[in-house]
């Protein structure tokens, strides 16, 4: 261990993993430490004995479920966006070879205390049960304008500067009302919060065309793609790319201690009286506590059933958003739920989660929304963890520590972070247009 290396990473997370990954393609010499003695960290895949020795304290879940092995229960399930930029990062790095991918059954939004499927074209807002007659009219053509629009075509602008016009004026030329807004900005663009109303419409116009352009990719019921055997895979197939560059992995290595020289910049990581000397340290925020600080707390609940979720046209992995504003909330309730047919769980059952920003300390409670949705449940965990971000500055210490996951069930933020750290590394911006269809093989 005692050499010397351009970055080390600590912990194999997912954001970890893809970076140690990118800079590995790069031709960085990388090595990549966990203290635990498996993948993932915050987002690692249990089975079933391990699921119940985290929330039930015992290793010994009833045998009515089914085999443990059967089981690969994602911490931090995401779906993920079949254009979006974490396909193209993976198709970057070439690690889509070892990684197989079926495509998601259904996406839905919760509005007016129902389950609805989310329209995403023209055709789909006609037929939609969420709008009368009018408002449909008026949403096909915001459909039609949004997938005839071309950044680099002022002809398809209709006159309105997109950069200037903000989402909420771009909305009012439609005539759209709030509950057709708050579909569109939740549940297509994917929006968090209801921010995004007074801040320039180009950027609500590309979220909405990416997941219309990644609906008609596979011609499913939605626009995500989701690992077989669950995203557990993903640490493990940049551990093997990472390899075929020349990469090297350690787990479990205790007490990583990350080194400074006078000048308060890293110079190694120390691990069982060894010290890897490096120029850069890449790393998830609990390895470096003092350079952190908590922003908010995470409330999820993980639930085993026998059955799909209902309203949801039976599908066997699906998404529904609850958006803040029909629940009365500061923030979005997202529902996930995989099953057999992604091999996450042995023949018959379903895994689902139900996570938000928790604004109580009370999940049972705050949850409620989401898990009225899901029907009888066989066995349900409730948990809350802390998120983080970091506060330290990386052109002073050399210290690239990324964020905390957040509650949402789609990758689209969490790509934005490994990104942007990406460039803060390297100096540079990845370039992701790629060959798309090199991740369609593993479809069926």
């Amino acid at each position: 261990m005692d050499e010397e290396y351009d970055v080390i990473v600590l912990g194999t997370g997912l954001k970890e993993c893809i970076l140690s990954g990118l800079l590995s393609v790069d031709g960085l010499k990388v090595l990549h430490m966990d203290r635990n003695d498996y993948y993932g960290g915050e987002s690692t895949s249990l089975n079933l004995v391990q699921l119940w020795k985290k929330f039930r304290g015992s290793d010994n879940p009833p045998s009515h479920l089914g085999s443990s092995r059967d089981y690969n229960v994602d911490m931090m399930p995401k779906f993920i966006m079949a254009n979006g930029a974490l396909v193209r990062v993976l198709i970057h790095t070439d690690v889509t070879k070892y990684l197989y991918f079926k495509a998601v059954d259904g996406s839905y939004v919760f509005s007016k205390g129902k389950v609805h499927k989310v329209p995403a074209t023209d055709m789909e807002a006609l037929k939609s049960p969420l709008m009368g007659i009018f408002e449909k009219r008026r949403a096909r053509k915001f459909f039609i304008y949004v997938q005839d629009y071309d950044e680099n075509d002022p002809k398809t602008h209709e006159g309105m500067d997109l950069t200037r016009v903000t989402t909420r004026e771009f909305i009012a030329k439609f005539g759209l009302d709030d509950n057709t807004m708050d579909f569109i900005g939740h549940s297509l663009a994917l929006h968090r919060d209801d921010y995004y109303l007074d801040e320039p419409a180009l950027d609500t116009v590309k979220r909405v065309k990416l997941y219309s352009e990644s609906l008609a990719r596979f011609g499913g019921g939605s626009p995500y793609i989701y690992p077989l055997y669950g995203l557990g895979e993903l640490p493990q197939a940049f551990a093997r790319l990472s390899a075929v560059y020349g990469g090297t992995y350690m787990l479990n290595k205790p007490e990583c201690k990350v080194e400074f020289n006078e000048e308060g910049k890293v110079m190694g990581v120390t691990s069982e009286g060894e010290t890897a000397k490096c120029k850069k340290v890449v790393c998830d925020p609990s390895y470096m506590p003092n350079k952190i600080r908590k922003v908010s707390k995470v409330a999820r609940a993980i639930a085993i059933m026998s059955h799909p979720i209902p309203n949801t046209n039976d599908s066997h992995s699906v998404q529904i958003i609850l958006p803040q504003k029909q629940l009365g909330r500061c923030s979005d309730m997202y529902v996930f739920c995989s099953s057999y047919t992604h091999n996450v769980a042995p023949k018959g059952k379903f895994i689902a989660f139900v996570s938000t920003e928790a604004e109580t300390d009370q999940p049972e409670i705050e949850l409620k929304p989401g898990i009225d949705l899901l029907g009888p449940v066989d066995e349900i965990f409730f948990d809350i963890y802390d998120r983080y971000e970091p506060v330290n500055e990386p052109s002073l210490d050399n210290c690239f520590i990324s964020t905390s996951f957040d509650p949402t069930t789609h990758f689209e933020s969490t790509v934005v972070d490994v990104l942007n750290m990406y460039t803060m590394i390297t100096g540079k911006v990845l370039d992701l247009n790629v060959d798309l269809s090199a991740a369609s093989a593993a479809e069926e």
